[in-house]
């Protein structure tokens, strides 16, 4: 290759390099990928410079080898999938214990006073500092850290009472002999019906 044709890639490079970048990312979403991509379709493409008779053409000659490079990055990819005999068992989450979660949530920021209930959202819901906690609620930085801990200590206490609520319901239903067609005796056993 001539010395004149590496000055003019480097300066086509120069002066189209913005517009290349751009085409880069729109085939490659991470940033440095596609600073990955571009630098290996230009280095691809001043190996065949001089064989770009009309040089109009470079930019669309160079997507296409950006196009050509990223699909054979797809291909030779590492694939995560490995073949076996049995098909795990799929387990689809369908956000239900979240939605119980912060229902129960909901719930339990009931039993709290509202200046502690404001200190708590603001503190870990929209997480933010003492600091900006104290300025939004017009209080000082103590009195939140304090207001917080006793909240919390609130807060905990009621999931407490209420998970031993729960234990107590299911020990009595476990209790509670379940009906069926027959007639039982006092210990809850089926007697056969003569």
């Amino acid at each position: 290759m001539a010395q004149g044709e590496v000055l003019g890639f480097e300066e086509y490079v120069r002066t189209r390099q913005d517009a290349l970048l751009r085409s880069a990312r729109r085939l490659v979403p991470n940033p440095v990928d596609a600073q990955d991509l571009l630098q290996t379709a230009l280095v691809r493409t001043l190996g065949r410079w001089d064989g770009i008779a009309d040089k109009s053409l470079a930019d669309a000659y160079l997507r296409r080898v950006m196009i050509n490079t990223r699909t054979e990055w797809w291909r030779a990819r590492k694939l995560d999938e490995v073949p076996t005999e049995q098909l795990p068992d799929a387990s689809v989450d369908d956000g239900a214990e979240q939605r119980a979660d912060r229902a129960l949530l909901m719930d339990v920021l009931g039993v709290l006073a509202p200046k502690q209930r404001s200190v708590v959202v603001l503190r870990h819901w929209e997480q933010m500092s003492t600091e900006e906690t104290a300025a939004a609620l017009g209080m000082s930085a103590g009195t939140v850290k304090s207001t917080l801990h006793r909240a919390l200590a609130r807060l905990r206490q009621e999931l407490e009472d209420r998970a031993a609520r729960s234990r107590e319901a299911e020990e009595t239903l476990a209790r509670i002999p379940s009906q069926r067609n027959g007639r039982h005796d006092e210990r809850g056993q089926e007697r056969c019906a003569a």
